[in-house]
């Protein structure tokens, strides 16, 4: 998922957009310990997506504090 199509999105539904990945994170590693994982670079992806989702965020939080 890119930037801009994050920022893109509403406050929550950046904040859902991040829940939802943290849930597929979870799942990802349950099925990466049971070895059903049949591409471990996803793992590595949802946790930069996570990353993006929290930063901009908090860059909306740091912007409206400014104002």
């Amino acid at each position: 998922m890119k930037a801009s199509e994050i920022r893109a999105l509403s406050v929550e539904e950046m904040v859902r957009k991040g829940d939802d990945l943290k849930q597929e994170l979870f799942n990802l590693r349950f099925q990466h310990e049971t070895g059903q994982l049949e591409n471990p670079q996803k793992m590595k992806q949802t946790k930069r997506d996570i990353a993006r989702v929290k930063t901009i965020i908090k860059q909306l939080e740091l912007g409206k504090k400014a104002e």
